[in-house]
């Protein structure tokens, strides 16, 4: 995990590395943020791992049906055999009772390493595809639209699938180049077994320090114009946007609520409101929601369980806009919209939206990735889809389409 040197509120590591697996938890949707909870209170010590979008099922009464060619599990967390951990110029390298000689030789090898090469090889000329075709898209949008008029929903997180059907001669390489192009403060790489996560997400999902819980939702975007007045331009447009505000405070909204669930009464406020963030291919409209955990009612896991998924990717009120997601959508979103980070000792955490990210499934030879947008009563769907192409602009890059 890279912040990539970004400096947002709430902070976060400059580097993580955990590599090994000491132990594995593993489970689908149903009990599994109970054997999480179990998991971490039966030796405490630092877990690493992810929560996939389909662990609603276990939060709420739902389902899921379509086609998922990555196949991430709804839960799984490690704990490392190794933990390298970078910060205010140190670095400081775990491993059990790793001794100070083998500490000096993982860190010899870290220096010795070299930058990836910037060719990247598919292992065949693959064409890229879509579940949901454009015209499809359009369609979907519209008939949201008027479920949103006809008040069921006032916002929907709207997704559609891209893959390719072939492999990857070195996934690590993809993380590079991505990162390259795309620096993000919570960037990522991570394997499990032969299946990939390639990330450069900007957004942070939730944060505990303490008994501090923090919430980040991104939900307004803009694209980035070479010419500095131009870009200026674009970001002040962004920022006074009687439509993006709208979209961003729904989700502030709907976050105030879910953090409220295991707070102390009167703890939950909106520290940022509309602040705007220039990332290299966007600018983003990101707000700040923080709460204090009840620690005499609620474990954290029960904060994160409460809060997930994330407003931000799917919309409000989050049960029927997720029955909406499902009726509209192609694809099963997997670990894509879900979460990745870490959990410390403590009962400390840190968790990623995984948006703006390649999936790889090494087996089955299928690279995935997703792209969406908030659909309101005031979208247009050719901008919804404009808008989706220039979330996945950095992605196709990487992958030199």
């Amino acid at each position: 995990m890279d912040n990539n040197e970004y400096r947002l509120p709430g902070g976060s590591a400059e580097a993580l590395l955990a590599a090994g697996a000491a132990e594995i938890l593993q489970c689908p949707a149903g009990t599994a943020f109970h054997q999480l909870r179990e998991w971490h209170a039966a030796r405490p010590g630092w877990l690493f791992g992810h929560l996939a979008y389909d662990l609603k099922n276990e939060t709420e009464k739902l389902t899921s049906s379509h086609i998922d060619g990555i196949g991430f599990p709804d839960l799984c967390f490690f704990r490392p055999r190794y933990l390298l951990r970078l910060g205010a110029g140190k670095l400081t390298i775990e491993a059990g009772d790793l001794t100070a000689q083998e500490a000096q030789q993982i860190f010899n090898a870290c220096l010795q390493e070299r930058p990836a090469g910037s060719q990247l090889a598919l292992t065949n000329a693959a064409p890229l595809q879509a579940r949901m075709n454009r015209e499809h898209y359009l369609h979907s949008v519209n008939a949201l639209r008027e479920h949103i008029r006809k008040g069921e929903c006032y916002e929907v997180n709207f997704c559609r699938e891209q893959f390719l059907e072939t492999g990857l001669t070195d996934p690590q390489q993809l993380f590079h180049r991505l990162n390259h192009l795309s620096p993000a403060p919570f960037a990522a790489y991570y394997k499990l077994h032969h299946r990939y996560l390639v990330c450069s997400s900007p957004e942070r999902f939730l944060q505990k320090k303490g008994s501090r819980i923090i919430s980040q939702p991104i939900k307004g975007t803009a694209k980035r114009a070479a010419d500095p007045a131009q870009d200026a331009a674009l970001q002040q447009a962004l920022r006074s946007s009687a439509k993006e505000q709208s979209e961003n405070v729904m989700i502030v909204d709907l976050v105030r609520n879910d953090l409220s669930r295991t707070a102390v009464q009167g703890s939950v406020r909106v520290e940022e409101l509309f602040g705007i963030y220039t990332f290299p291919q966007v600018h983003h409209m990101i707000s700040t929601v923080s709460a204090t955990l009840d620690e005499q009612r609620f474990h954290f896991t029960d904060a994160i369980r409460h809060a997930f998924p994330m407003g931000s990717m799917t919309g409000a009120p989050k049960v029927r806009v997720m029955e909406l997601i499902e009726q509209y959508e192609k694809t099963r979103r997997g670990l894509f919209s879900g979460a990745v980070g870490y959990i410390t000792p403590e009962g400390d955490f840190d968790f990623n939206v995984v948006i703006r990210s390649i999936l790889y499934n090494g087996e089955q030879k299928y690279i995935s990735f997703q792209t969406g947008s908030a659909i309101t009563f005031y979208s247009d769907a050719e901008k919804e889809f404009e808008e989706c192409g220039l979330k996945a602009k950095a992605l196709v890059a990487a992958l030199g389409l």
